[in-house]
């Protein structure tokens, strides 16, 4: 047996838009569901979702081999990272990156020395299929796509110092949250924050990497897909099922 293969990773370097989801719930029999629909990828959020370590096992394992699982950490806390990659995980979306040096350590955390300094035992775990994959200390490191949130006007401050790390596979635009910081909470498409959002989506495109965003706004969504961005979330498995169910309920609801 070999290393799986990370096909999200591989697919961020062609030209094309792959199509994501965000999944909040905690839910393995959730995210089971969602892998089946055709979307890309899936984000198991372990930053606002309910979700422990054994929880994003069960979603990893709801997934299977379906689609690719984007797990989002709570931070980037090393010995998480760790963690969550010997659970399987070989795409990680770390969030709140605000300096270089933070995305350096960040990077570190999720490779094998010498490259970084991911501490050595998955051959006891998952991501190895507990041992059965006798060359994954070898080989682990060429399958793991880092992927780092920039999120703020620190982190956008510091964009030409995360940008010129060798190991980054992409960075992802948190508009929400830049909205915030840039004083316009729960109003992320308004034109302030959308300049800054396809001006940092531009220069990382010019870096050579992967970007990406999430929006459920059809608007921003037909935009971003037109300016080639490489990973597109398009909502949520919280948005999805509250909007048909308010739609159901509408439906039948006394007028």
């Amino acid at each position: 047996m070999t290393v799986p293969k990370n096909n999200f990773k591989a697919r961020l370097k062609s030209s094309e838009t792959q199509i994501g989801l965000w999944l909040s719930l905690g839910e393995a029999t959730v995210a089971e569901l969602a892998s089946g629909v055709g979307f890309d990828w899936l984000v198991i959020d372990g930053e606002h979702g309910p979700n422990g370590l054994r929880d994003i096992l069960a979603q990893l394992r709801g997934v299977a081999n379906r689609t690719s699982a984007v797990v989002r950490p709570r931070d980037d806390n090393r010995a998480e990272i760790k963690q969550m990659l010997d659970i399987g995980a070989q795409t990680l979306l770390i969030p709140m990156i605000e300096s270089g040096s933070q995305a350096k350590e960040a990077i570190r955390s999720a490779l094998y020395p010498p490259q970084g300094v991911r501490g050595v035992g998955a051959a006891l775990a998952r991501a190895s299929d507990y041992g059965a994959i006798t060359d994954y200390l070898a080989h682990a490191n060429d399958e793991i796509c880092i992927l780092l949130q920039v999120e703020s006007r620190a982190g956008i401050s510091a964009l030409d110092d995360i940008l010129a790390l060798d190991r980054l596979d992409g960075v992802f635009v948190g508009p929400a949250d830049l909205a915030a910081d840039m004083g316009y909470p729960g109003r992320p498409a308004a034109d302030e924050v959308q300049e800054v959002v396809i001006n940092t989506i531009n220069c990382i495109q010019r870096a050579g990497k992967a970007a990406g965003i999430l929006t459920s706004d059809p608007g921003l969504q037909k935009s971003y897909q037109e300016l080639g961005v490489e990973f597109l979330a398009v909502g949520s498995d919280v948005g999805t099922l509250r909007s048909s169910l308010t739609k159901l309920y509408a439906r039948f609801a006394p007028s």
